[in-house]
C-alpha cells in the first residue's frame, strides 16, 4: 500500500470517528414527547422571605388619608430626599423574623405569604384608617442566576411573579451545545434551608415539576458533558499531536520520493 493510500485511510477514519460522535436529537432537544403532559391546574406564587426588598404603595379614595401610610411621601417631606426618585429608599427590607415596619401600623409580619395574600393582609389593617384602601406590593430584589455551560452566564432580573427555568436559560443566551440537558441542578435556599434539585429538561414531566418556576435567589447550575470536560484536557495535547503528527507525515512523505 502505497504512502498516499494510507493517509487517505487515515483520513477517512478520523471522518468517521467524527460522524459516529455526532449527537442525536435526544441528547439535546428540551421537552420531548410531549403529547398528553399538561400542567393544567397548576399555579404557582413565590412567597416572600427575609431580605426581599419589598416596594408597597397605598392608596385611598382621598388621596390625603394615604399618605401617612407611604414612604414616599413621609421622606420627600425631608429636602433631602425630595429630588431623590430611587424606589429601594422608599421600599421595605423584610427582616429576619419576616417582618416590615410600617407606618402607623408598626411590625408586620410577611414571610411566607404570597404578594396578593401579603397585600390583603396589609389592606384588612388598614381598614381601620381608610375605607376601601388600596395596596399594591412589588418585590424590587427578584432574581435568579444562571451558571455553567450557558452563552452569557449570570444574574437575571425578574420584574413579574415567577419565571421559568427555561425563560431563564433564554434569558442567559440558553445552552451552549455542551450543556448536560439531563442534569440541571437548581440550587434554593428556602427558610434558612438550601436543597439541591437535579432537573431532566429534556423530559417533558418538568413543567409539572416545583423547579419548573424558579425562586427568588434560586442558583440554576447547567453541567458540563462529556465532550467538554475531554476537550478542556486534551485541546492544547490534540493541537500539538496533530501537529506533529503532519510533521511525521511530511517527513515521511519526502524521504520516500
Amino acid at each position: 500500500m502505497s504512502l498516499h493510500t494510507k493517509i487517505y485511510a487515515f483520513l477517512l477514519l478520523l471522518a468517521a470517528l467524527f460522524f459516529n460522535s455526532c449527537a442525536s436529537n435526544k441528547a439535546i432537544h428540551y421537552l420531548q414527547n410531549t403529547k398528553g403532559i399538561a400542567a393544567e391546574g397548576t399555579l404557582y406564587e413565590n412567597t416572600l422571605q427575609p431580605d426581599d426588598n419589598l416596594l408597597i404603595t397605598v392608596t385611598a379614595e382621598e388621596p390625603e388619608l394615604a399618605k401617612d401610610f407611604n414612604l414616599i411621601y413621609l421622606n420627600m417631606q425631608s429636602s433631602e430626599n425630595r429630588n431623590i426618585v430611587d424606589p429601594t429608599l422608599y421600599s421595605y427590607i423584610l427582616d429576619q423574623r419576616g417582618e416590615i415596619d410600617f407606618p402607623v401600623l408598626g411590625k408586620i409580619k410577611l414571610s411566607g405569604l404570597t404578594r396578593i395574600q401579603a397585600e390583603e393582609k396589609i389592606k384588612q389593617l388598614l381598614k381601620n384608617y381608610i375605607v376601601n384602601p388600596g395596596v399594591n406590593l412589588r418585590i424590587l430584589n427578584f432574581k435568579v442566576s444562571v451558571v455553567g455551560e450557558v452563552s452569557r452566564p449570570g444574574a437575571v432580573r425578574v420584574t413579574g411573579d415567577r419565571i421559568t427555568i427555561l425563560e431563564a436559560l433564554s434569558e442567559c443566551g440558553d445552552m451552549t451545545i455542551y450543556g448536560k440537558r439531563k442534569e440541571v441542578l437548581v440550587i434554593r435556599d428556602k427558610d434558612g434551608a438550601t436543597t439541591v434539585a437535579s432537573v431532566d429538561i429534556t423530559d417533558p414531566k418538568l413543567i409539572t415539576s416545583p423547579y419548573y418556576y424558579l425562586a427568588h435567589n434560586d442558583v440554576v447550575y447547567v453541567k458540563q458533558n462529556r465532550t467538554r470536560v475531554n476537550s478542556s484536557v486534551i485541546g492544547p495535547n490534540l493541537t500539538v499531536g496533530i501537529s506533529a503528527l503532519s510533521l511525521i507525515v511530511t517527513i515521511i512523505a519526502l524521504s520516500t520520493r
